[in-house]
């Protein structure tokens, strides 16, 4: 009688602990048809790609943390919300914080990030991009509110021309696709290769498809056909959709790597690797999503993680503290990559080392040994203060 009597107390001193916690809701924006996410692109597993929504590395997240929370003595939960466009976005997030939702994870085009972004400035919210990597969104659009736990097209960059320059590669070939995207791309790569003193011999643009009338835009072999005064280390594809840049390691003229959107790829997370405790996380991954898990996931699981890092070391779940301090330099995260990260105080970029692999094995991580920087190594990679075109209240 006493031991059952004793569970009852134990039960309802449970339930009244729980009723009394701090809720803490996080939001997950993303947009319904999403070309990224189109069952034509996800069913190829294109290198560097969105293998599907990283909503699943939010919740493992979430799952991780529950221990956290319990000593916060906190509840954290997630909610899903789909937004068509910028307005719908901004009016969606204007009633979610008046219900005491503060932190919202962005699974959006970066158009449309830039655009929400701007039109909710003046809220007390965070705004955490997991999934758009476009330099502008770091520099001309940057917003004090706005955060990124993906790393940048500048940061992937700086991380190939880090290992072209150690392997003393230094003539580049490139070759960029029809859109948009792919001539940002292709904007970032000349940046990183000025900045580490690459070569780039000569620029091609590229198109899909196997029309006969325009074989010398989209036949490999032609597009890297080069005179001798052309020679060149290495190919670099700049190809976000991944379809042509699949195809390029083994089509080239000459017997060179290929690198970028295809062959050697920078990334922020991969399968593959396994050091520093990275293959629980996978595992942890993989159950969740049925899949391998990718960059995008990762990035949505170390934001959640750096709400929750930033509500315990403050032992409050009050968001402007918790805010404060993610957005300081006292906070640490460990990422399963080897080093201590934090957020850039003068764009709110994730600072963390790029992996570079291929299909199926990681080869190098970057910063690499020899690229040194005077204040973080890590800063080595993407834009630093002296470059960057941020500017934030």
């Amino acid at each position: 009688m006493r031991i059952i009597l004793a569970w009852a107390v134990l039960l309802l001193s449970a339930s009244a602990a729980q009723a009394q916690s701090a809720r803490v809701e996080i939001a997950y924006l993303q947009m319904p048809g999403d070309t990224r996410y189109a069952e034509s692109i996800l069913d190829h597993e294109f290198q560097g790609q969105p293998w599907g929504r990283p909503i699943i590395g939010a919740e493992v997240a979430l799952q991780e943390s529950r221990f956290q929370a319990l000593a916060l003595g906190a509840e954290f939960s997630l909610r899903t919300e789909s937004v068509k466009s910028a307005a719908v976005a901004a009016e969606r997030v204007r009633q979610l914080h008046a219900e005491g939702i503060d932190w919202f994870l962005l699974d959006l085009p970066a158009a449309l990030t830039a655009q929400l972004a701007l039109a909710t400035r003046d809220m007390d919210i965070a705004l955490l991009n997991v999934s758009a990597p476009e330099d502008d969104l770091r520099q001309q659009s940057c917003q004090a509110h706005l955060l990124h736990t993906l790393a940048s097209n500048s940061m992937r960059n700086d991380a190939l021309a880090q290992y072209l320059t150690s392997h003393n590669w230094e003539d580049v070939l490139v070759l960029v696709g029809p859109g948009a995207a792919d001539k940002d791309l292709a904007e970032s790569w000349r940046r990183s290769a000025r900045q580490h003193g690459l070569n780039i011999v000569d620029e091609r643009e590229f198109l899909l498809g196997n029309d006969p009338r325009q074989r010398e835009q989209n036949n490999v072999r032609l597009l890297t056909t080069t005179s001798w005064w052309q020679n060149y280390d290495v190919v670099y594809v700049a190809d976000t959709q991944g379809e042509f840049a699949r195809a390029a390691a083994y089509g080239v003229q000459r017997p060179r790597p290929v690198v970028g959107s295809g062959g050697l790829v920078a990334q922020d997370w991969h399968w593959a690797w396994t050091r520093f405790g990275a293959a629980q996380l996978n595992n942890r991954l993989e159950e969740q999503a049925g899949r391998r898990a990718t960059a995008y996931d990762w990035a949505a699981w170390i934001a959640v993680k750096a709400i929750v890092e930033a509500m315990v070391r403050t032992r409050s779940t009050d968001f402007a503290p918790a805010l404060a301090f993610m957005r300081g330099e006292e906070i640490v995260l460990d990422g399963f990559k080897g080093f201590r990260m934090g957020f850039r105080s003068w764009d709110n970029q994730l600072r963390q080392p790029i992996l570079l692999a291929t299909g199926n094995w990681v080869v190098e991580r970057a910063p690499i040994e020899g690229f040194l920087h005077p204040v973080n190594y890590l800063d080595t990679l993407g834009f630093d203060p002296s470059e960057s075109q941020c500017q934030m209240p």
